[in-house]
């Protein structure tokens, strides 16, 4: 009862002070209407100390804090708490100086690091640790080095003991050599020897700390004695803590220590994890990696093959019988003991990477891959979890012996659990380029030589990501998917995949997804190596997409010119999509127009000077249109924004400009890769059509894929440059035989844009030929919107060219040299 009364008036005479402090915490003044939960309260006052601290520092130190302090000693386990956080805020903040706080609230932190809950003390301990580091030595040592002597007594309470352990083990790393040997170490030792095995144990894992402190000569001298000890106690906990101290420790001892103390040490272990202590198989298969390899050197023959078979068993461990017994001669297994099992199998998949190290790369096949298809095989979920991570670690070891895994890829891509499937497509890309280049056999042409069954596992891979409900992993492995190109051949990205991106864009219920689909889509059509498959993708896009009749498409569309604009030259998005973006102006729905809005800028960042006069007139007429016609509010506040943002952009000219250069040098180099891809192309058919020249054209068709390779690789080196992206390579000006330009009248009229469009001459700059499209467009019904808007686009810019030609004659040829 005296405490409660106590309670309220310490909590009503902080409330009272805070006004006259003139901090703003919004804090009841009248206390003494609540009946309970004065905790609440002291609570709100204690959490904003941090506060208060930042804006009155004297005052709150003189009035609140020693308000504070009384309160504590009675409050709740959640005022505690919060009081620990404050503290460690006002610390982190600097809100005072170290030599103030030290002298204010170091006391407060001391008198409840032994509270009874110890929860609450955990706290405590937490807030002393991270102030230990910025305290000054002399302060540490009186304040709380000295006091550690009596707390880290038989005759104080376990808690106090427990925590003396965690302390001396921040201790060592703040004193000189001479200091840690007469002061720390004694006690350490005490603790080391306490009668209860939970001190022991707590003891035993600081020792990792304070061998850091006290350097390689001490540590072997006084850390590891006692470590040997421990590792014999009789408490399991005790044991395990001194295995795991002892394989952190390795690296500070020398050879001797290994092979006369550790080693030994470690093989009783092992030998007594099956018959005598399983507690420490969990612990001794998760360590099992990198004590191997810390051990590496001392090992004989026999010991390592040892070793090895040990960490074979470990890897089936609760899979299989012993010596092939039935059910009878065995007890069953328990629940605990089932997941233990799962446990160290699952660590055995993490430490995988690192057995190839140990048994050597080389000997994978012999040593290691049966036990690699037993964990990629498991019946648990997560050990093929684990190593769907660790695959492309493995493939990375593996190097030109990588083929030998690729079932298991196949495997893991077809797994039931998306888990797994998600955890592997993380780092899909790599390990299947890795698949493709390791060998040293392999190549270009025998791409998928190496994976045969590859092909059908990504298509199953992805139906079953589509069909879930996990949509994330849908558009993660989607994403991941746009490596492809440079995985498998064109014909058979066009035929497998292709169609089904475009599909997903039309069905697909989630906008992350249609995207991401949208985005490897035009991926895919960037480095197709047939211009008739080109054109036909590029039809369905305008017209299922740009024309169709759902307005969920035709945004999507918009999206996908977006990705176009970023991933092809220019030239080619003003050849083929200009003009059916801008088509969408005239869209019954306001939410097209408004997206394709916020998205003219960048379709007037396409256009260059005086190719695309006729096109930027095309531009500024459409955004008249929409000025003049718009009734809705919103999509006419947006044309207003646009238009000024327009008026502000420059449109960039043929020639190279400083403020352009970098865009422009890029662009440049999409036209070249572009027109590479026509090169190769039109070289396979001649070589197809001249079978008895065909060693000639080979060396050709070779030379160019070569270069193309060179520019992918150059690619991937040159992420972080400015000058080079993900997708773009290094190729040759572009040759004129391919830029012939076939003429289109009579089918200007048709777009409702203009109908008194010159005669269209040649284009040496457009990196497809529109011949074959052009026939394809006009065999199928309900084309003729679609054709037309083709043929202007083109016509358009040609007619630019030859006006340019005719008119800037000088000028012109000396832009050429200069781009060239």
């Amino acid at each position: 009862m005296f405490h409660n009364h106590k309670f309220q008036r310490d909590m009503r005479t902080i409330t009272v002070l805070l006004p006259k402090i003139h901090l703003n915490v919004n804090i009841p003044l009248d206390l003494e209407t609540i009946d309970s939960g004065q905790d609440i309260q002291g609570t709100s006052v204690v959490a904003n100390l941090p506060v208060l601290m930042q804006q009155n520092p004297a005052e709150t130190l003189r009035r609140v804090l020693p308000k504070i302090r009384e309160v504590l000693h009675v409050a709740g386990g959640e005022m505690q708490l919060t009081a620990a956080v404050a503290f460690l805020t006002i610390q982190q903040e600097e809100s005072v100086s170290i030599h103030t706080y030290s002298h204010s609230f170091l006391h407060i932190i001391l008198q409840n690091l032994e509270h009874r809950d110890t929860g609450v003390s955990n706290a405590w301990l937490e807030t002393l640790l991270a102030v230990i580091e910025v305290l000054p030595k002399e302060t540490i040592r009186h304040e709380i080095l000295n006091p550690l002597v009596s707390k880290a007594q038989l005759s104080q309470t376990l808690q106090s003991r427990l925590v003396s352990c965690k302390i001396l083990g921040k201790l060592a790393n703040k004193f000189e050599t001479h200091i840690i040997k007469r002061e720390i170490l004694p006690l350490v030792k005490s603790l080391c020897q306490d009668v209860e095995y939970e001190v022991r144990s707590c003891m035993c894992r600081q020792l990792e700390h304070i061998a850091q402190g006290i350097g390689t000569e001490l540590t072997k001298n006084v850390v590891l004695p006692e470590l040997v000890e421990l590792a014999r106690d009789e408490g399991s906990s005790v044991r395990l803590a001194a295995f795991e101290t002892l394989v952190n420790l390795l690296e500070m001892f020398d050879a001797d220590d290994r092979s006369q103390t550790v080693l030994p040490l470690v093989k009783s272990f092992c030998e007594k994890s099956f018959k005598v202590d399983e507690s420490i198989l969990v612990s001794l298969s998760f360590h099992l990696g990198k004590l191997c390899n810390g051990l590496y050197g001392i090992f004989t023959p026999e010991q390592h093959l040892r070793f090895l078979e040990f960490y074979k068993k470990l890897c089936t461990l609760g899979l299989q019988q012993e010596n092939g017994h039935n059910d009878n001669q065995i007890q069953l297994q328990t629940l605990e003991q089932e997941k233990k099992y799962i446990s160290v199998r699952k660590n055995c998949a993490y430490n995988f990477p690192a057995m190839i190290v140990f048994v050597d790369p080389k000997n994978f096949h012999l040593e290691l891959y049966s036990t690699f298809f037993c964990l990629c095989h498991d019946p648990e979920v997560p050990v093929r979890y684990t190593m769907a991570i660790g695959l492309y670690e493995v493939a990375k070891l593996l190097d030109s012996g990588v083929y030998v895994i690729h079932k298991e890829l196949v495997t893991l891509l077809q797994d039931d659990s998306l888990e797994v499937l998600d955890a592997l497509i993380s780092h899909l890309p790599e390990i299947l380029e890795l698949m493709t280049t390791g060998g040293e056999n392999s190549g270009s042409e025998s791409k998928l030589l190496t994976v045969p069954d590859l092909i059908p596992a990504l298509t199953t891979a992805e139906q079953r990501a589509a069909t879930s409900l996990k949509w994330r992993t849908h558009e993660k492995l989607l994403q991941k998917y746009a490596c492809l190109p440079h995985i498998i051949s064109s014909d058979q990205i066009y035929y497998r995949f292709l169609h089904r991106m475009l599909t997903i864009i039309m069905t697909n219920n989630v906008l992350p997804v249609q995207k991401a689909a949208a985005r490897t889509l035009c991926v895919y059509l960037r480095y197709n190596r047939k211009q008739e498959q080109r054109h036909e993708v590029i039809q369905k896009l305008i017209e299922q997409l740009g024309q169709g009749k759902s307005y969920w498409n035709r945004l999507r569309f918009l999206d996908t010119c977006e990705f176009i604009m970023e991933l092809f030259s220019k030239s080619f998005f003003c050849k083929y999509f200009f003009l059916p973006v801008l088509e969408l102006t005239h869209d019954p729905v306001a939410n097209v127009r408004m997206k394709l809005c916020y998205l003219l800028p960048k379709v007037k960042s396409t256009l260059k000077v005086p190719t695309d006069k006729h096109l930027l007139q095309q531009l500024e007429l459409c955004i008249r249109k929409l000025l003049c016609q718009e009734k809705d509010k919103d999509v006419l506040t947006i044309v207003k924004r646009t238009v000024l943002e327009l008026d502000r952009m420059e449109v960039s000219v043929d020639a190279f400009q400083k403020k352009f250069y970098e865009n422009d040098l890029l662009d440049q180099e999409k036209e070249r890769e572009e027109q590479l891809l026509l090169e190769m192309e039109q070289l396979e058919k001649e070589k197809q059509q001249n079978e008895g020249r065909s060693t000639s054209i080979s060396d050709k068709i070779f030379e160019k894929k070569r270069k193309f390779f060179v520019f992918v690789g150059s690619c991937k080196e040159g992420k972080k440059s400015k000058l080079v992206r993900s997708h773009s390579f290094s190729t040759q000006a572009l040759h004129p035989k391919y830029g012939n330009i076939d003429k289109c009248s009579n089918k200007s009229s048709a777009t409702g844009y203009t109908s008194s469009i010159p005669g269209v001459g040649k284009s040496s700059m457009l990196p497809f030929s529109d011949d074959s499209f052009r026939t394809r467009s006009t065999n199928i019904s309900g084309n003729a919107v679609f054709s037309s808007t083709a043929s202007v686009a083109i016509s358009s810019r040609n007619t630019a060219n030859s006006i340019d030609q005719k008119n800037n004659g000088t000028k012109e040829s000396h832009s050429r040299k200069m781009s060239l």
